[in-house]
């Protein structure tokens, strides 16, 4: 006879208890435990291998592992292969999350369909074959290897791959999936964790690569326990605003490759069309208002040419406001207190808006001199010429300090027509030589912006 037991666990962080408590001792959370019936049965897996390509497991000495030797293949999308390291690796199994209408499903339908030569599963748990087949039909591409199957129950997706034998499969989404060995409802801790280790099991005996879509939280997490990013090889997460056509996927674990790859996609009627060159998108036309100043960033190895748009005006609620997009706040404030230190600008007084266009949330420390120049632009009124680029690190004592990839970022920059730039003083650069460039290295933001402004 089944044995039933009654387990408590926290749905923030997946720890469990015997009883229910207040407060989570693993996570910190408070009201986040929920009882569920756990039937324990002969436990199985619900996946087999059945077939020559199980893969065996014995030890091996560290000196005869091939380091370099991890197959992969190209997912026919090129902003998805740069932030997987280079391509889908075979047994991989990958966690895609974000907010509800971003474009999850669509971005990993067209990858499906865009396989022509590999035989794709797609398990969806939240749409019917005709909603999938509609999106199909709008983004335009046909494959005939590209097979679909609604299903929820994780033994009936185990029986239908046996009989398929796919070369990928992607399961849409996590949440909904549901293992009959447990009597949790889908979607709870338990549930999630085992039908993730299943799929997880399953990827590597087989070296099948497998795509979870996730939810998230409203704080902006994957939804479940937290064992289960612990659990996948790399984890993506698609943002942006629903309301604008630019799209991002960053790469916030990948065991394969960087985790500060980033890919640009514009969401269109026809699906999720790559941006190949994501510096002229973020870059608007016209640069003759003041506050707007320009600098260089890296994201993993690509170099991107940033818009950092200033708002500087009298306060007139009393206590000045600080608002930022796409910018740490707190560096703000650390930047604003030197402006008014070294430079003697009156920003108590002033409310200071920041804007970092397209979209894209930035922490690297080389764009201080640029966000420092919109504010001083918008300040004064005056406007930096449109062939000008901005790259450093602000100190506290208002000194310019070098960053790294300098090269990189001026290669990226005058690809785009520009020609002026202000580093630190201690960059060096092969670029010196070059006439038609004029680099402008200050050892204090001081001397900087007296050039820059006259």
């Amino acid at each position: 006879m089944a044995k039933v037991k009654s387990t408590f666990f926290c749905q923030n962080c997946g720890a469990g208890s015997a009883k229910w408590v207040g407060k989570c001792p693993s996570c910190g959370e408070w009201n986040t435990y929920v009882e569920e019936i756990i039937q324990k049965e002969e436990k199985n897996d619900l996946w087999k291998v059945h077939d020559d390509r199980r893969r065996k497991s014995k030890p091996t000495p560290i000196t005869e592992i091939e380091g370099d030797k991890i197959e992969r293949f190209s997912s026919k999308n090129g902003e998805l292969d740069r932030v997987l390291g280079g391509g889908i690796v075979n047994g991989s199994i990958v966690l895609v999350g974000g907010e509800p209408g971003i474009g999850k499903s669509t971005l990993l339908l067209q990858v499906a369909i865009q396989l022509k030569g590999l035989k794709v599963l797609y398990i969806s748990g939240e749409e019917s074959l005709q909603q999938i087949k509609m999106r199909a039909e709008r983004i335009g591409i046909r494959s005939e290897k590209c097979f679909l199957l609604a299903e929820t129950s994780l033994a009936e997706v185990f029986n239908h791959i046996a009989g398929l034998d796919p070369d990928i499969v992607i399961v849409d989404s996590i949440q909904t999936m549901h293992s009959s060995q447990l009597d949790a409802a889908p979607g709870s801790v338990s549930q999630v964790r085992e039908c993730a280790g299943q799929l997880m099991r399953y990827a590597k005996e087989s070296a099948v690569p497998v795509f979870l879509i996730g939810h998230i939280t409203k704080e902006g997490s994957i939804a479940g326990p937290k064992v289960l990013e612990h659990m996948v090889d790399t984890v993506l997460q698609f943002e942006g605003d629903r309301h604008h056509f630019y799209r991002i996927l960053r790469t916030s674990k990948n065991r394969f490759g960087s985790t500060s790859e980033l890919g640009i996609y514009q969401m269109n009627q026809s699906g999720l069309k790559e941006v190949k060159n994501p510096s002229e998108i973020l870059l608007s036309n016209n640069l003759t208002t003041p506050g707007v100043a320009v600098g260089a960033t890296i994201e993993g190895n690509r170099p991107l040419l940033i818009e950092v748009q200033a708002l500087v005006s009298p306060a007139t609620y009393g206590t000045p406001q600080r608002s930022t997009t796409g910018f740490d706040v707190k560096r703000l404030h650390m930047l604003l207190a030197v402006l008014e230190r070294r430079l003697g600008l009156r920003l108590g007084v002033q409310d200071v808006f920041l804007n970092i266009t397209g979209g894209i949330r930035v922490d690297d420390p080389s764009l201080d001199l640029a966000v420092c120049a919109a504010i001083y632009s918008s300040y004064h009124d005056l406007v930096i010429s449109r062939d000008t680029c901005l790259i450093g690190e602000i100190g506290l004592g208002g000194e310019i300090r070098p960053v790294s990839r300098i090269e990189n970022r001026l290669k990226e920059a005058i690809k785009l027509g520009f020609s002026n730039f202000y580093l630190a003083k201690s960059e060096e650069s092969e670029f010196k030589k070059n006439n038609d460039v004029r680099l402008t290295q200050s050892q204090i933001l001081r001397d900087a912006f007296d050039d820059l402004f006259g």
